[in-house]
């Protein structure tokens, strides 16, 4: 098939699929004392998507509480992240914790 999508008769799908940025959106809460929480909300095609899902969950539990941890990233499709692998370290963590396994990108 040779890798290539077939064009859509719509006009909205034909924008579908020349779309190249996207917006991830995400909920973080940091604690001093234990894991923070990360929670992978969704990806939106529009920044404005991704608010108009912040304004649906804003006022449900937990995120009611902590209304500054929603977090929007826009994000080219395609775009490869950790390029040059990643190593290990053992060491001090990022929290008031004993030492412990962590992972960091190679370049650093």
């Amino acid at each position: 098939m040779g890798g290539k999508l077939p064009l859509a008769k719509s006009s909205d799908c034909l924008l579908a699929l020349e779309m190249d940025t996207v917006y991830d959106l995400w909920f973080v809460r940091e604690y001093e004392h234990r894991e923070d929480t990360q929670l992978h909300i969704g990806i939106y095609a529009s920044e404005a998507d991704a608010l108009a899902v912040i304004e649906r969950l804003k006022d449900k539990p937990g995120f009611r509480d902590y209304p500054e941890g929603f977090e929007i990233n826009a994000t080219k499709l395609g775009l490869t992240g950790w390029q040059d692998g990643f190593v290990t370290n053992i060491g001090p963590p990022p929290k008031d914790a004993d030492g412990e396994a962590f992972d960091v990108p190679a370049w650093l």
